[in-house]
Order: C-alpha cells, then structure tokens, then sequence
C-alpha cells in the first residue's frame, strides 16, 4: 500500500483527502497543519508521496517543498491549491513539486494523478 502524508492548514481539506485515498487503497500515515510539521512528519514517516497545500501560516507549501527535496532530492510532492494561478503553478513546479492538483478537485483525478507519480 502507498504511504502518503497529507499537508493542509485545512483540517476539513485533510479529512477530505484522507478519506478520498483510504477509499482507493492509499494508506495516509501522516497529516500536518503547516508546512513545518509537515517537513518533520516526512523525516519521520518517510512516505511514498506528499500532498502540500500552499497556503499556509508558519511556513508554506512551497517552503516545505524545497525543504523536503533539500533532504530527499527523490521526494515526490503533490501541491494541492486553490490559487491555480500560473506563477505559483510554476514556482512550484520549478521547486521540484511533481504535480500539481488545483482545488476543488475530483476523486478521480486526484487518484488518477497519485497513481500516476507513483508508477501504480
């Protein structure tokens, strides 16, 4: 089973999530408030795949991503926003994130894509 860490400042977002991948045989080992906690879970848990959001207080999506892939250069990192805006969708990209997932999303397009990265 796919281990994934789920980040959002969002606790209903995470809830949404978690519950949209357990359905689809991910196991979600991990969820982070912000991306502080969420770059210490990845330490910790060393998931198959992360999903970031980018807005979010203490250190953003965006921030974390570059941190995990400083200590893991073969991370592979989701960002799930609702800014679909251009220059964030590319900072991100150009960041290392492996995919990007604009919000509000479809089950099957968010499983379609994990599964995607993950070579599943």
């Amino acid at each position: 089973m796919k281990k994934v860490l789920i980040v959002d400042d969002a606790a209903f977002m995470r809830m949404t999530l978690k519950m949209m991948l357990e359905r689809n045989g991910f196991e979600v080992v991990g969820e982070a408030e912000n991306g502080a906690v969420g770059l210490e879970q990845y330490q910790e848990l060393k998931p198959d795949l992360v999903t970031m959001d980018i807005t979010m207080p203490v250190m953003t999506g965006i921030d974390a991503l570059k941190a995990i892939k400083q200590i893991d250069p073969q991370a592979k990192v989701v960002m799930v926003s609702a800014m679909g805006q251009e220059k964030i969708v590319v900072d991100a990209v150009m960041s290392g994130a492996n995919d990007f997932i604009v919000k509000p999303f479809k089950e099957d397009h968010v499983v379609k894509t994990l599964n995607k990265i993950l070579g599943a």
